[in-house]
Order: structure tokens, then C-alpha cells, then sequence
């Protein structure tokens, strides 16, 4: 399924808050992201409809199967990237903000391509 930039973000700022914390709230998300809870609701609905978030009785956020992948793969591609430029000497917070930017527009060969380069350069 493929999804917009924006569902991409909302997908990774659940699955960063659910490492970080037991429960994940629509509230927590707008802190994140320092968005409206009328926003993030009209977004989490969006989500809900199309089978990457389920909400429980208690409210709490929970990643589907597809959310969980597509969160994970786009977390790991900011972790990756954000890694690499800190390497090439980038301040820590640029590398966090320009790979927030980079993460969505990369092709998979591009991906993969970083991938072995900083496999190699690790060991």
C-alpha cells in the first residue's frame, strides 16, 4: 500500500513514542509533532480507515501488521541516514532534520546501496 509523506511521519512518530512508552495517545502524537488534536484525530481516522493504526477502548494507538512495517522501514531509513551524515561530520540535530527529508524520496537501490556502504564502513 503506498502512502503519503504526512502518513509516513504519523506512522514513525507511533512506532518512536511506542519504544519509548508503554501507551501511545492521540496526545502524545500532537506533542510530537506539534500539530492540533483536531488535526492528528482527522489523521488517525484516515488511519484507522485504512487498516495502519487500530485505538482501543482506553484510546491507546496500536500499529497494525502494515503499520508496523511501513514504520519500521521508514524508521530505519531515518536512523541509517541521520548515522551517515553525523559520520560525514553533520551536527547531530541538522542530520535528524535533513534525513526526516531524505527518508521518503529515496529509492529502494539508493537505499540499499547506503545500506552496505555503512555495513562495510562498521566493520
Amino acid at each position: 500500500m503506498a502512502v503519503s509523506e504526512a502518513i509516513e511521519n504519523y506512522l514513525e512518530t507511533i512506532y518512536i513514542l511506542s519504544l519509548q512508552q508503554n501507551e501511545v495517545h492521540a496526545v502524545d502524537v500532537c506533542a510530537y509533532l506539534s500539530y492540533s488534536r483536531p488535526t492528528v484525530s482527522i489523521v488517525l481516522r484516515q488511519m484507522r480507515e485504512n487498516g495502519l493504526v487500530t485505538v482501543d477502548d482506553l484510546n491507546h494507538i496500536h500499529l497494525t501488521e502494515e503499520g508496523q512495517r511501513i514504520a519500521s522501514a521508514i524508521y530505519e531509513r531515518h536512523t541509517l541516514i541521520s548515522e551517515l551524515l553525523v559520520s560525514l561530520g553533520v551536527s547531530r540535530e541538522t542530520a535528524v532534520r535533513d534525513a526526516c527529508k531524505i527518508e521518503h524520496d529515496l529509492s529502494e537501490e539508493t537505499f540499499e546501496a547506503l545500506k552496505r556502504h555503512a555495513a562495510n564502513h562498521r566493520s
